[in-house]
């Protein structure tokens, strides 16, 4: 399990939103195919915006 604090600093790859069809999961598909590429990405909601985030920690990205 992740745990998130809202002090996090991390870089947003992509955004998707929660209303996703129900079976559908597209950004944690997008998440594990940049795990399979070697970025650390997971997945975090962000409830202001009622969105997925796919992030990596700040300074992985190169």
């Amino acid at each position: 399990m992740l745990e998130v604090s809202a002090d996090m600093v991390a870089k947003v790859l992509e955004r998707f939103p929660a209303g996703a069809p129900r079976g559908s999961w597209p950004a944690e598909e997008f998440a594990a195919r940049r795990r399979a590429e070697g970025l650390p990405a997971s997945v975090v909601m962000d409830l202001k915006s009622d969105a997925f985030l796919v992030v990596i920690p700040a300074g992985d990205e190169d």
